[in-house]
């Protein structure tokens, strides 16, 4: 986990010191046509919606745990 968050941020910092300037109008672009283009099916398109699913699910378990184990610290257990 801990490498997880060091990677991101290592990468946010090089992104943040990335030079600017006259190549915003271009990334805009780029970003807009990204975003027009419809998104391409591929082989793993099931398999990554059902580790999605997953997620989601272990997600939902763990705010149900954190709720029950908060009501019974209010209880008094």
């Amino acid at each position: 986990m801990t490498r997880l968050l060091f990677l991101v941020a290592s990468v946010l910092a090089l992104a943040a010191c990335a030079g600017g300037g006259s190549n915003d109008a271009q990334a805009g672009k780029a970003t807009a046509q990204a975003h027009a283009a419809p998104a391409q099916k591929t082989v793993l398109d099931d398999q990554l919606k059902a580790l999605q699913k997953a997620k989601d699910v272990q997600k939902a378990v763990d705010d149900q745990n954190k709720a029950a184990e908060k009501a019974i610290d209010d209880q008094g257990g």
